[in-house]
């Protein structure tokens, strides 16, 4: 990685971790959620660097996957266990950073130490060279040590320039087949969820985050008007992903039907939101590195 390469993602993170600061300082009762949606989005820009992807504010079972729509009226509460999860790139350099705040009560702070502990102790570990399983073997004895389980169907990731997620998993669990090995100037985003559920996570309802699919299928559209809606979303948003707020200046005569009439022929992909199988509380904690070969460089 060049000089130039590793200053904009170091720049990147900078900024993520100035927004995640600042949002977590806005999960307070009565707060809605896009509120704070807005308002994280709007530092990020603010400060020079593009969003990566929305803002997720994914509440208790949540695990990841939610961001509100333009007319959300979701108020946060005393006690909501929120996972704030932030992202910044600078000229398409991403880095991805999250936190859990428990609102004003204090009943699931070992869980949130559990993920927290267990993502210091992956950034110990990881340099060039090492087994990515076992990462996934000090998170998930980190968390256990704590009296609860690591989401065995969530992992962290590789980035690339974007791409959010590049390929390479970074697993939470030691019972994996993986054996990538990242090398020198590979970036990463670990991320450990803990829960007291069952440790896995299901689909649930849409999250209102997309993603442009530009495949064979984009190329053949026939309706016209869909092929120029799709075209207006992919030279606005490209390989990142994006929320239906988002869109609102895009489709004024009616942005839901588009999206939803492009996600139905497979031209964009609605992600689900992620719940605890058993709806367990779930806790995270995230940074973006770059991997070094006697080490890592938190840039989060």
């Amino acid at each position: 990685m060049d000089d130039t390469v590793s200053e904009k993602y170091r720049r990147a993170g900078t900024i993520a971790a100035a927004a995640r600061v600042y949002g977590a300082s806005l999960l307070k009762p009565g707060v809605s959620v896009l509120e704070v949606a807005n308002n994280v989005e709007s530092m990020i820009l603010e400060k020079g660097a593009d969003l990566a992807f929305p803002v997720n504010i994914s509440i208790d079972e949540g695990a990841a996957h939610f961001s509100p729509r333009h007319d959300d009226t979701l108020i946060l509460k005393r006690g909501d266990v929120v996972k704030l999860d932030v992202g910044a790139h600078i000229d398409g350099y991403i880095a991805d950073t999250a936190k859990t705040v428990e609102i004003e009560t204090d009943n699931y702070s070992t869980m949130i130490k559990a993920s927290n502990d267990a993502l210091e102790h992956a950034i110990h570990v990881l340099k060039e060279g090492v087994d990515l399983s076992e990462i996934g073997k000090v998170v998930e004895e980190t968390i256990k040590s704590y009296g609860h389980k690591p989401i065995t169907n969530l992992s962290g990731h590789s980035l690339e320039r974007y791409k959010l997620h590049s390929g390479m998993s970074v697993p939470s669990v030691s019972a994996t087949h993986s054996k990538a090995k990242p090398v020198e100037g590979d970036v990463l985003a670990i991320e450990p969820f803990a829960t007291n559920g069952v440790g896995r996570v299901v689909s649930g309802k849409g999250s209102n985050i997309y993603l442009c699919n530009k495949s064979i299928r984009s190329k053949v559209i026939r309706d016209n008007r869909l092929k120029m809606l799709f075209n207006r979303l992919f030279i606005k948003f490209k390989t990142l992903p994006f929320a239906e707020r988002w869109c609102e200046d895009l489709f004024p005569d009616g942005g839901e039907l588009a999206l939803k009439k492009l996600s139905f022929l497979g031209l964009i992909k609605h992600y689900p939101q992620l719940i605890e199988a058993k709806g367990g509380i779930v806790t995270q904690k995230e940074h973006t590195v770059i991997v070094k070969d006697d080490g890592c460089e938190v840039i989060t």
